[in-house]
């Protein structure tokens, strides 16, 4: 017996215009989250064809489908589970009936999306849309948490991101009320301790970043009063306070308040920061708290897909959920 081919993910120009719109929206490159959805892709199909959903489910079958949550949190990466939908099933091919906003709050039972599509091509889309959809909607709502609990400071994340997820990961965090640090090594400058010994001191090293790259923004990394007072005489605008007290932070931003000769300093704090104590880190005055929990141990949220009902005309039999 001859087994049906395998649904396999469609080329990048078979993106539907309602998915290019929707990454666009969310300042989503286009081709790395085909890149990153096709990568995922490729480990559920490495090993043969769908071999569950070509036995059980008959060739011509379309259903309607729902992604509802299954616990409260904030919705996102439907972009990404749209890019999912297109690659494997084709843009052509199914439909969205509705949908939440990316950064939407939901409540157990919420429906996240509602879908048409043929129902083998679904199945093999589902997991990882899921795992994708689960998992920045679980960077999301740890954000909102962090993000409440720190008003009025913002929250930003870190380089501590998943391989190969930096960029979905920090659009996420944006979903969830956060705000982006850097993206890279390049587009902004932090000089950390070891870049302080290394230079001699935090002054040399202000000087080298402005000296070689006087184009783009500099922080500079403090784990003593001390040092934030030599970064507000070197004229840093913008100070990471690494595994301080809230005491210590508290007097670094009066010394800050009180050099009223120069531009107002921002300062950030990080290193054992906790969700119980945002607030308290917040009141000291800060203007940012650094959260690497935010990207690199956010628990999932919880949402599953589940088949409705066959569309009338379909081949095959399923039941009505109620």
């Amino acid at each position: 017996m001859t087994s049906q081919p395998q649904p396999q993910p469609q080329p990048q120009s078979q993106l539907s215009p309602t998915t290019s719109d929707a990454l666009d929206r969310a300042e989503l490159d286009v081709a790395l989250v085909v890149d990153r959805v096709r990568t995922a892709l490729d480990e559920d199909l490495a090993y043969g064809p769908d071999v569950t959903t070509l036995a059980t489910v008959p060739p011509e079958q379309h259903v309607e489908a729902v992604v509802s949550s299954r616990a409260p949190g904030v919705v996102a990466g439907l972009p990404v589970a749209m890019v999912t939908l297109d690659l494997v099933v084709g843009a052509d091919a199914w439909s969205l009936l509705r949908a939440v906003a990316d950064g939407t709050a939901v409540n157990r039972g919420d429906v996240v999306m509602q879908l048409r599509a043929p129902t083998r091509e679904l199945l093999t889309a589902e997991r990882t849309l899921l795992n994708f959809l689960c998992h920045l909607s679980g960077v999301a709502t740890q954000t909102a948490a962090w993000a409440a609990a720190a008003a009025p400071a913002k929250v930003r994340d870190t380089r501590k991101t998943m391989p190969g997820l930096r960029v979905l990961q920090k659009y996420a965090v944006r979903c969830g009320g956060g705000v982006n640090h850097r993206l890279g090594l390049g587009d902004a400058a932090l000089v950390k301790d070891n870049h302080v010994l290394s230079a001699g001191g935090v002054g040399p090293a202000v000087e080298a970043i402005r000296r070689t790259h006087s184009e783009i923004s500099l922080e500079v990394e403090c784990d003593s009063i001390a040092q934030v007072r030599e970064a507000i005489a070197a004229g840093v605008d913008l100070i990471l306070l690494d595994n301080m007290s809230a005491a210590e932070m508290r007097e670094c931003v009066q010394l800050a308040e009180k050099a009223a000769d120069r531009r107002p300093v921002r300062f950030e704090a990080s290193g054992r920061l906790t969700l119980s104590k945002a607030r308290e880190v917040a009141a000291t005055g800060v203007d940012f708290l650094a959260v690497g929990a935010l990207t690199h141990s956010a628990p999932v949220l919880d949402l599953g897909l589940d088949v409705e009902r066959a569309v009338a005309g379909s081949v095959g039999s399923v039941g009505d959920r109620d």
